[in-house]
């Protein structure tokens, strides 16, 4: 878990013609973003980053000379390694912890593997896939999942569909 890449944000788009791109900030945003100057295994270099006042950002490269470079990494997840980011405290998590773990039921039956973690205004989600490929989502909380650690998560059965 400790070396799983963890994505801070995502190329969006160029912005301008001296290569700057637009990103979309995840996680903590801004701030978090400035705190990192390698992405992607050392091969993009951040040289500046500012907010573009609308939620996101405008950063320049290192490795970006023009518009044309700027525009080919539409689409790109800048990641870091989970081991340069900042300790947890108790009860806290990154999404990146939870994805591929293998999902029982409170009873020990096998159920499936955690794909995606999603929030829509309430509480995190995890989403479920099993066995057959088809998927379900339980809330994260204490009654849906009383357990999960770096091998398993556990969900109740009652949540399980």
């Amino acid at each position: 878990m400790q070396d799983r890449p963890v994505t801070l944000a995502a190329v969006i788009g160029a912005h301008g013609v001296a290569g700057e791109v637009r990103l979309k900030l995840l996680g903590d945003g801004l701030d978090t973003l400035k705190g990192h100057k390698a992405f992607n295994d050392g091969a993009l270099t951040l040289s500046k980053v500012r907010s573009d006042n609308k939620g996101g950002a405008i950063a320049r490269f290192a490795e970006v000379p023009d518009r044309t470079a700027a525009e080919r990494l539409r689409g790109t997840a800048l990641t870091v390694p989970r081991t340069a980011l900042p300790p947890l405290a108790e009860g806290e998590y990154y999404h990146a912890d939870l994805l591929g773990l293998p999902a029982i039921s409170d009873t020990g039956d096998p159920v499936g593997t955690v794909v995606a973690v999603e929030n829509y205004g309430a509480t995190d989600l995890i989403e479920i896939e099993k066995p057959d490929s088809k998927r379900f989502m339980a809330p994260l909380t204490a009654d849906a999942v009383p357990e999960w650690n770096a091998e398993r998560l556990v969900i109740a059965s009652a949540f399980v569909q």
